[in-house]
């Protein structure tokens, strides 16, 4: 597969009062077409830094990012910001939802930046919010939804305009382990039907239903290495068996009582 995101010898510098901090130090990388990788790290390792180079909300001090065939460090403000609402799709561990907003609104936003026609955006927005499961949820405002919904809108949002590449930073961090289960079940199904993924993430489980782990260290890369994914739907299902089981075992009459 071709890639679609190639970082070649990037670092990234930041200056706080006197003090020169590099966030990322001669960082290369190459993701394909199609491929689910997560970036693991401590706190200070660099990865919030190279998730904003990857989604185009930073440049690197130098080296070179590519997007497909394009030199994207290289545009303008403007450009970039169309990249961003057309090419790429965010998810974000705080949801980032307009109080005020019905589900629906929510998802049609980043078409109406783009210019679509009012029925279009409509379409599309309720299509994906019935692919991620909130097709009965339309009307409901963040106060009416889940922590685990609310994420789902998010997600629907990052989805509509068919991008090429979700960026999940810390998608799950807000989340209880059944709810983490359920979204990275959604991200995988993106990811299958050609999606690229990348998601940050600090925790191990989640990482593991990623293809691929890459670990930074001191703003370079650790290491970067290949295994057979965890299926998400597979561990919802043995979760609902166990569950099933815990019940019946609660319903059954204690040993000795009489019946």
């Amino acid at each position: 597969m071709p890639p679609i995101i190639q970082l070649e010898d990037v670092t990234k510098l930041y200056r706080m009062g006197d003090v020169i901090v590099t966030a990322l130090r001669d960082v290369s990388l190459r993701i394909d077409e199609g491929e689910f990788v997560a970036i693991m790290g401590s706190s200070g390792s660099g990865k919030s830094t190279l998730m904003n180079i990857i989604g185009c909300l930073d440049r690197p001090t130098s080296g070179r990012y590519l997007l497909g065939p394009h030199a994207v460090s290289n545009f303008d403000a403007d450009t970039l910001a169309d990249i961003r609402n057309r090419r790429l799709g965010f998810v974000f561990q705080s949801f980032n939802l307009l109080p005020r907003a019905t589900a629906l609104e929510q998802v049609e936003l980043p078409m109406l930046y783009a210019g679509a026609p009012k029925a279009e955006r409509r379409r599309r927005a309720t299509l994906a919010l019935t692919r991620v499961g909130l097709g009965a949820r339309l009307d409901h405002r963040p106060n009416q939804l889940s922590g685990g919904q609310q994420q789902r809108v998010a997600l629907a949002r990052a989805m509509v305009m068919n991008p090429r590449v979700i960026l999940a930073d810390e998608p799950t961090g807000n989340l209880d382990s059944q709810t983490s289960i359920e979204v990275m079940a959604v991200l995988q199904e993106l990811n299958d039907a050609g999606i690229t993924i990348v998601l940050v993430t600090h925790e191990t489980d989640i990482a593991e239903y990623a293809a691929r782990c890459v670990v930074l260290k001191d703003g370079q890369i650790l290491s970067d290495s290949r295994r057979a994914p965890r299926r998400a739907e597979e561990s919802l299902a043995a979760r609902n068996v166990a569950d099933t089981a815990g019940l019946a075992a609660l319903s059954r009459p204690a040993a000795g009582r009489s019946q």
